[in-house]
């Protein structure tokens, strides 16, 4: 009996056609699935709050700005995404006179931007567009009925569409200025979008006024926040006027910066340009809808190729097919080498070609790494621990796949990322900061003695650029010549012409006449530097000693201050730091992303800006002011020169890398393709699941011996108990 069942569960493992460790239902067996893995659930998915390439991972598939990046063409190139077209701005005097598209900025009080949508965009069906028969909104306001038993958006029944229109674009604009939102882009765009500033003083009036009512009302017994979150206050944000963005006609809108800024187009590419609905601000305003977790911070409602189908960030996230998207077809163009590479192969087919994204949650990287060896992920970083079974280096020819990785069929792509890394000193601190040459040196010493190639190569296996400047290269600006070099920290061999970072003895030197001989003040006590963190586990530590030791070297003490990540960003955001890690990836291909970084209205403890150090020279600022706006060319280039050096020579960053990506995915991803500059891309993507589930089966064959020989075993042990039975069996009373 037992051997006969052993033999039936056998056969029924070998006959399904899912490997019996899947982890995926069997109805998706040969299904247009993409399977990935997300580490951390999304903090916001509403474009107004998101600034994050993990949360822009989902976003970028539901909502749509009004322009987007060429997803094979190389430099980037900005196309339309639901625009008719990239338009050019016009430009006009104080006197209201149009000026030339080549005027100085100095001449140019306002530039205008008229966009207009292409017609026949629907949204993804979605409860706020559902309706009665007599047109009223179906849960606008809702009732209690609807709601019983509902935990998810998709329990609601009714659902509905509608024409995306410009007034859409303008109302995400006007969300910008919310306070409530705090949106973290308001302190850059109240700087060029026309009126910004005193809009948002319009609605936090308007705000002030309702709440002003509601206390009047409730009396002693009020509670602003009891009040608010049982009947949030729901604004019609286009019955206050904007002045700097304004709707034309239903497929047009009108964008008015005080000043010239092509970089605007850039921003116009990015989530907190998409479209926001009315009907999805009233549907999201209701408290009953609140109380269910639902919220267009974690239920987007957009034109894009995909619509959440299941939001479990504990567990999984489940894009689908938006079933109302409209006729986009593949690229017919590319760089040379994209038609080679099959990349080509599918131009002018609709897209997209997937059906459905699956991002399961793996905290751990060797899980994460196991499944997309079983071919159950179908792309895949290479963490540290698992580099060396990835990777091997040719001195030749750069890096590679090992055998193993190339026998599965493996595909490796590298890309240097738009990205920079960095520890910032708080130039508003008084033992770290200052313009001085006696401050300058300081930062300099340890700049040397922190040896970012080294980091590069233990923390991130190689895979990074050492860099000499902000800019990444690859963006205007960047410089990779024979002066390039940052000669503050790095000398030129004279005999090799390699460059080679200046000794640890002339750190101490430059330690020494910053006032710190041998890494101590006056009074003969160590200098002590306090590094904020919030980073945790025991890799982290190991990154946070190495810069310890890096440090020790000059007789400096680098004491952590590490704290959870919300009193890590306060400390940040107030200037309460001397020392941290920091990082920046480009939202666009401009120096300007990047330079502005270190612009001095842009502090973090001024303005709440992205300038993290607080760095404040004002040459540098006037050089950044001159080159922002102006178009590329070997005037902006001999700007961007003398701004950078200027940097170096301040150094309030220790440059730590810029980083290099690589990329595994398995051969039955097609189209696949690295795009630095857009997360709109798996709506390219083609999977052939046909292949995929051949060597799923392949690679996860059950291994029958071990439990055949247990059961042999248990059978044998059985056996003389059986015959005992059958020998001298019990007699029944």
């Amino acid at each position: 009996m037992v051997t006969c069942v052993t033999v039936l569960g056998i056969w029924v493992l070998t006959a399904c056609d899912q490997p019996f460790n899947s982890p995926y239902p069997a109805g998706e067996v040969g299904a247009a699935i993409y399977y990935t893995s997300f580490s951390e659930p999304p903090k916001h998915l509403d474009p107004a709050k998101a600034y994050s390439s993990d949360e822009y991972t989902f976003m970028a598939q539901v909502y749509e700005p009004p322009f987007d990046y060429h997803y094979l063409k190389r430099p980037y190139e900005l196309v339309p995404l639901t625009a008719r077209r990239v338009p050019q701005p016009r430009y006009f005097d104080k006197a209201g006179n149009v000026l030339p598209d080549d005027a100085a900025a100095s001449q140019i009080h306002r530039a205008v931007y008229t966009v207009q949508i292409a017609e026949g965009i629907l949204y993804q069906n979605h409860p706020c567009f559902a309706r009665r028969a007599d047109g009223a909104g179906r849960y606008v306001p809702v009732d209690a009925a609807d709601l019983a038993g509902v935990e998810e958006l998709t329990d609601l029944r009714h659902t509905g569409t509608r024409r995306l229109v410009a007034g859409d674009y303008v109302t995400q604009i006007c969300r910008l200025a919310d306070p409530r939102l705090a949106s973290p882009i308001y302190s850059t765009m109240k700087n060029y979008i026309v009126g910004l500033e005193a809009y948002r003083e319009a609605l936090e009036a308007r705000i002030g006024s309702i709440r002003a009512g509601r206390r009047d009302r409730g009396g002693l017994t009020y509670d602003r926040h009891r009040d608010e979150r049982d009947d949030p206050i729901v604004v019609d944000y286009r019955s206050i006027p904007l002045q700097g963005a304004k709707v034309l006609d239903e497929q047009t809108f009108v964008l008015t910066l005080k000043k010239k800024y092509p970089q605007m187009l850039y921003w116009l590419a990015m989530p907190f340009f998409a479209p926001v609905p009315q009907e999805a601000i009233d549907f999201y305003g209701q408290g009953p809808i609140l109380d269910r977790g639902l919220t267009l911070d974690r239920c987007p409602v957009g034109t894009g190729p995909y619509r959440f189908q299941k939001y479990q960030p504990n567990l999984e996230l489940i894009l689908v097919k938006n079933e109302n998207y409209r006729d986009v077809r593949y690229p017919s163009e590319g760089e040379p080498a994209d038609r080679q590479r099959g990349l080509l192969a599918d131009a002018g087919k609709p897209l997209p070609f997937i059906e459905q994204i699956s991002f399961k949650l793996e905290k751990e990287s060797l899980p994460r790494w196991i499944k997309f060896l079983q071919g159950y992920y179908d792309q895949s970083g290479i963490s540290e621990d698992s580099f060396d079974r990835a990777i091997q280096f040719d001195p030749a020819g750069g890096p590679g796949l090992t055998p193993q990785m190339q026998a599965q069929g493996i595909t490796l792509t590298t890309s240097a990322q738009n990205t920079t890394f960095y520890l910032a000193f708080n130039m508003l601190d008084t033992v770290v900061g200052g313009y001085t040459p006696d401050k300058q040196k300081l930062r300099q010493a340890i700049s040397i003695a922190i040896d970012n190639q080294e980091w590069i190569d233990i923390f991130a296996n190689g895979r990074g650029i050492e860099p000499h400047g902000p800019i990444p290269l690859g963006i205007f600006g960047a410089r990779d010549g024979a002066n390039a070099h940052n000669r503050f920290i790095y000398d030129r061999d004279a005999s090799s012409g390699t460059l080679v970072r200046k000794s640890l003895d002339q750190a101490r030197e430059l330690l020494a006449e910053a006032g710190y001989p041998g890494g101590r003040d006056s009074s003969g006590q160590p200098l002590t530097i306090h590094f904020d963190t919030s980073w945790e586990g025991s890799e982290q530590r190991t990154r946070l000693r190495w810069l310890q030791k890096q440090v020790e070297q000059l007789g400096v003490q680098l004491q952590l201050r590490a704290t959870d990540y919300s009193t890590f960003r306060d400390k940040v955001l107030n200037g309460n730091f001397q020392m941290l890690f920091w990082g920046w990836h480009a939202d666009y291909p401009d120096p300007e992303n990047f330079l502005f970084l270190l612009y001095g209205p842009n502090g973090k403890k001024v303005s709440g800006g992205e300038n993290a150090s607080n760095y404040n020279n004002p040459r540098a600022n006037r050089l950044f002011e001159q080159m922002e706006s102006m178009a590329n060319g070997p005037r902006r280039q001999a700007i961007i020169d003398r701004m950078v050096e200027l940097i170096r020579q301040d150094a309030p960053w220790v440059f730590m890398s810029h980083p290099v990506s690589f990329g595994l995915a398995h051969d039955w991803v097609g189209n696949r393709k690295e795009n630095l500059q857009t997360y709109n891309t798996m709506k390219f993507v083609r999977i052939d699941a046909a292949r995929r589930q051949r060597l799923r089966r392949q690679w996860n064959r059950p291994v029958y011996g071990p439990v055949l020989l247990i059961l042999a075993l248990l059978v044998a042990a059985a056996v003389p108990a059986v015959r005992a039975v059958r020998k001298d069996p019990v007699r029944q009373p």
